[in-house]
């Protein structure tokens, strides 16, 4: 029996350890214990000792990136509070609303927040979501879905996010090569997010309806927090690249507290408010799970008793049993997004692997046709995963089943896997 344990594929200890959290979390509803039994599964079963999960554990948690990433968790809740309580998203519904129908404004507002690339950014658009329902109408599951998969929309090809520049640095194609391949991606999430989850809100003509409020404010002034963090993350890029180099989270940081002290000079809360936001035990609770789940990664990065990877392993046997190429460069992609729930940990961990089955200098049509089709797979994974921080957060926000949520979405995912699998036919046609 143990030597059945110890032989066991590695992709399925990882598909294992994965349902162990989903079926935790749905009995105990505590998504801290899933997580964290989640992880420890994952570390014996792949052999560490427990002084070896220790210096894992640990090694990930006082990492700059890790301690930057918390911060910016934090961050992003103290934000979404500030604008919450100056009434700044309040009057940034109201503008939405006032202009298009509640359908569409409820896809907008969280594609909006999604040009920033932001760990844990669904948790800033989710109140704006609850906001437009004003009247509760909607299923609380369909919102979590709708805040989740539209914040995702644009990081299949936008060069702020980290997947998207890591992908880049890999395939070594230009920028805009890579953006012009990848924008029809975020084209079939539009369809599939419209398909199969827009259209499950009744239709509400905003002309005809007078419960709908005009807004005096400026769209321009009420997205300016947004906008700053986007104009400081694109300024230190050009001009201070340096700073990348320490962590990649610290131009968001700036961005961020910039971005609050300009709110609070202009709808400025008190001290009585602001202690209501930082003392908040939900974000700690938040943070806790986020430290987690950067663990739980860890553990699949992290160099086995024999100097291996796990992924070497998956790849390996995937070839043992005749897998055909163009499927373990979708599987190994897929399993390493669904893995990590993070574009950067499916990017870094997936694409030496898929760039080597290329071989060297592999043809333009190979290149192209395999990069899409890789990274495709690999954000499905992601946008499926049971450990993606935005998923974790928007369901705590929204009280919803994690299970449900990840099962639901599989079909809006399916037009993005079968649009990909279009444009893998047509570049290798043409």
């Amino acid at each position: 029996m143990k030597d059945l344990i110890l032989n066991t594929p590695y992709l399925i200890r990882i598909i294992s350890t994965l349902i162990i959290i989903l079926l935790l979390n749905k009995t105990f509803n505590n998504l801290i214990i899933s997580v964290f039994i989640g992880t420890i599964t994952l570390a014996l079963w792949s052999g560490h000792s427990f002084q070896k999960i220790f210096f894992i554990s640990w090694e990930r948690f006082s990492s700059i990136n890790n301690i930057f990433l918390l911060i910016i968790v934090f961050q992003v809740i103290f934000l979404s509070s500030q604008m919450q309580k100056s009434n700044v998203m309040n009057d940034l519904v109201i503008n939405i609303r006032s202009k298009i129908s509640q359908k569409a404004s409820l896809a907008v507002l969280p594609a909006i927040i999604g040009l920033l690339p932001m760990p844990g950014g669904a948790l800033f658009s989710a109140p704006m979501i609850d906001d437009l329902d004003h009247d509760k109408s909607i299923e609380n599951h369909l919102k979590t879905k709708i805040n989740y998969w539209f914040r995702h929309i644009w990081e299949y090809w936008w060069p702020l996010y980290p997947g998207v520049l890591l992908a880049i640095s890999f395939t070594k194609l230009d920028v805009w090569q890579f953006m012009l391949l990848q924008i029809p991606l975020s084209i079939f999430s539009i369809i599939g997010g419209y398909i199969f989850l827009l259209k499950k809100i009744k239709k509400k003509n905003i002309n005809s309806n007078e419960n709908v409020q005009k807004s005096n404010h400026n769209l321009i002034l009420l997205i300016m927090p947004i906008l700053i963090i986007i104009f400081i993350y694109i300024f230190i890029k050009i001009f201070i690249p340096d700073l990348f180099e320490v962590s990649q989270y610290i131009p968001i940081i700036i961005g961020i507290i910039i971005a609050q002290i300009v709110l609070q000079i202009e709808r400025p809360l008190n001290i009585n408010k602001w202690k209501e936001i930082v003392l908040s035990f939900k974000t700690v609770k938040l943070a806790i799970v986020v430290a987690l789940i950067r663990i739980y990664g860890a553990f699949i990065e992290a160099k086995l008793a024999d100097n291996t990877l796990i992924m070497d392993h998956i790849r390996e046997e995937l070839l043992l049993f005749n897998i055909p190429i163009i499927a373990i460069i979708m599987i190994i992609p897929f399993i390493c997004g669904i893995t990590t729930g993070i574009a950067v940990g499916f990017v870094g961990a997936s694409f030496p692997i898929v760039i080597s089955i290329l071989g060297t200098n592999p043809s333009l049509t190979d290149l192209l046709s395999y990069t899409i089709l890789a990274f495709a797979c690999g954000y499905i994974g992601m946008i499926l995963s049971p450990v993606h921080i935005c998923l974790l957060v928007t369901n705590e926000y929204f009280k919803t089943d994690l299970f449900k949520n990840i099962f639901q979405l599989i079909k809006p995912a399916s037009i993005v896997f079968f649009g990909a699998i279009l444009m893998f036919i047509i570049i290798r046609l043409f």
